[in-house]
């Protein structure tokens, strides 16, 4: 018979994501969402100890000494099976993580918890995409493109307009557009292309080179911009050599200030608990939120 941790560890099982700070290594998000997951587990209601039949002495009245050892039957509690004795039921659960993102990153993390670990390598097997907001910055470069590195270059940028960044950024996207044809194994002139392409199933199969399907710009003040970015198989590193290359091509520098996930395949940031939701119980309704929102996309495509 299965004990209430169990039933609740069944329920826990599953996929489910997080907003990882700035800041903070993914390791960090990991182990404490698995400490707080342990905690649930082990606080719920044990079952009763159960009980075994001893014969034990029988305490006779008076003074006098017994001629004869009387026993009498007795259902005592078994003190082997006592938490305080076997330690806590659940001492360790297996805590997926998916995409990773480094410690300079935010945004969408994806976990899974349990069987949810096969879940998640096969929702990675498919073609799905992410989605960032990437802060940019003109004027400088850095050894490591971001404004926490160290400078390398300082340069002008008064001569950057909106509309220079927006033909820059079509030209990167339109070259990327090209990549995305050529990985995806599929002859272009072919009826399986059109309906792969109408579908949005157009990729590339397995892995590849990192890929920009979506690029544009929704913040323009010099010396500062804002991307939003939809693009596969990426790094953040990758993210932010993209900003670096748009200052170069614009005849200054540019260095990536923030990265942000916004997100990854069917989770987005509404979808992502915060720290303070870092609890079995919030845990438990995310996962089985997204258990019923998979099965109603099942349900509406048949």
């Amino acid at each position: 018979m299965a004990t209430p941790a169990i039933r609740m560890f069944r329920r826990l099982e599953g996929l489910f994501c997080v907003y990882k700070p700035s800041g903070v290594h993914w390791k960090l998000v990991r182990d404490s969402i698995e400490a707080n997951l342990l905690k649930g587990l082990n606080v719920t209601l044990s079952q009763p100890l159960p009980q075994e039949v001893r014969f034990l002495p029988h305490p006779e009245s008076g003074t006098a000494a017994p001629k004869e050892l009387t026993l009498s039957a007795a259902s005592i509690p078994v003190l082997s099976k006592h938490p305080l004795v076997t330690g806590p039921e659940f001492q360790h659960i297996r805590v997926g993580v998916g995409h990773r993102l480094d410690a300079f990153s935010s945004g969408v993390l994806v976990l899974a918890v349990g069987n949810g670990n096969k879940a998640l390598n096969n929702l990675y097997k498919t073609r799905i995409t992410r989605d960032y907001t990437l802060q940019g910055e003109f004027g400088t470069a850095t050894n490591d493109f971001s404004h926490m590195g160290r400078v390398v270059e300082r340069s002008t940028y008064g001569h950057i307009t909106q509309d220079k960044l927006d033909r820059v950024l079509a030209v990167l996207q339109g070259a990327n557009q090209k990549a995305l044809l050529m990985y995806s194994n599929v002859d272009m002139h072919s009826q399986e292309a059109y309906e792969m392409a109408v579908q949005g199933l157009l990729g590339p199969e397995g892995k590849s080179l990192p890929i920009l399907i979506g690029l544009r710009c929704t913040h323009f003040e010099l010396p500062n911009f804002t991307l939003e970015v939809q693009c596969i198989n990426e790094t953040q590193k990758y993210l932010c050599k993209v900003v670096h290359e748009i200052g170069l091509e614009l005849r200054s520098t540019a260095v990536c200030t923030g990265v942000r996930r916004t997100r990854d395949g069917p989770f987005t940031l509404q979808d992502a608990l915060i720290h303070h939701h870092w609890t079995a119980t919030d845990v438990m309704q995310a996962i089985q939120h997204y258990h019923f929102s998979k099965k109603k996309i099942l349900k509406d495509s048949l």
